[in-house]
């Protein structure tokens, strides 16, 4: 038998049961993974708590949960050649990833990924790359950051925030963070100059930064696109992640908009030491409502992982 997450209704943390089921099997064309990890974040708890966003993946009733893991191949069905037993591999499958087995069709069609981990990476580090890394380096890309730019990112603290910072660092810019006081020693370790988010933000930042700023990430609504812009930063050279605000000229971008392959790139990153993947708190699979409850709390500097 194997566990796995079922979400039975819409909501909470509370409509989240661990379930033994049969053992699932690999038919052909297909592999099954043992997952070892789970990265959570927020879009799992947006589609277990509402009708509404689920319906906007097709999620429509009752269904697993949690979309990034790590594990290994332990099962190969006939006909698949591009991965064998025994094969490390991170990536994401929308929803149903936190579970012991997880059966995939190969190739994984989009939005499902899988693509290989690389010999000193772990399992943890693995699930917390795929949606946040995505994610990070897409918005990066938007704006192309180079030694000349100060960048102002927009929620610095949060899963993809943290590898934001970093690569917009790796591209040799100055980077200046929002967040909550609470997370300023956090940001500055990261190498980001800290301001807190909030009204006024735009006054903060000009006082931050004396010279301007050149470019914006925006990870979580409209503020701090709206504060750049306010600040003289042309619309082309502004990112913004899962807003409902629409700002003519900025780039709204996410992990869809990042080359898969570049995953791979991110973890090679990792291992030279380039980018830290900041680990928040572990739990166990059968505390999985515990593990949202904290994911959900907003104020976690890093990933919350889930493990077998």
């Amino acid at each position: 038998m194997s566990r796995v997450v079922h979400r039975s209704a819409f909501g909470g943390p509370e409509v989240l049961d661990v379930r033994e089921v049969p053992d699932p099997h690999a038919g052909p064309g297909e592999i099954r993974l043992a997952v070892g990890a789970i990265g959570l974040n927020p879009m799992d708890r947006q589609i277990a708590a509402s009708a509404h966003h689920a319906a906007r993946f097709g999620i429509t009733g009752p269904s697993g949960f949690g979309c990034d893991l790590a594990g290994v191949v332990d099962e190969v069905g006939h006909g698949v050649t591009e991965f064998a037993e025994g094969d490390r591999v991170h990536g994401g499958v929308l929803v149903g990833a936190a579970a012991d087995h997880v059966v995939l069709r190969v190739p994984p069609a989009p939005p499902h990924l899988l693509v290989p981990t690389p010999d000193g990476i772990d399992d943890a580090t693995a699930a917390a790359l795929p949606t946040p890394g995505l994610t990070a380096l897409a918005a990066v890309e938007a704006i192309r950051p180079g030694p000349s730019d100060v960048v102002l990112i927009g929620g610095a603290a949060g899963g993809v925030g943290v590898l934001a910072v970093q690569l917009a660092r790796l591209a040799g810019a100055e980077v200046i963070g929002t967040g909550a006081p609470g997370t300023f020693d956090f940001l500055r370790r990261l190498g980001a100059a800290p301001v807190a988010y909030g009204p006024g933000l735009s006054e903060r930042v000009r006082e931050t930064a004396s010279g301007g700023i050149t470019a914006a990430i925006d990870l979580h609504g409209a503020e701090t696109a709206e504060a750049a812009l306010a600040l003289g930063v042309p619309a082309a050279r502004i990112a913004t992640v899962a807003s409902e605000h629409h700002l003519p000229g900025v780039h709204a971008t996410g992990a869809c908009a990042a080359d898969p392959a570049s995953l791979g790139r991110l973890a090679e990153a990792v291992i030279r030491g380039d980018v830290t993947v900041p680990i928040a708190a572990r739990f166990p699979l059968s505390e999985i409502r515990d593990a949202v409850t904290l994911q959900s709390s907003g104020h976690v500097h890093g990933k919350v992982i889930v493990t077998r």
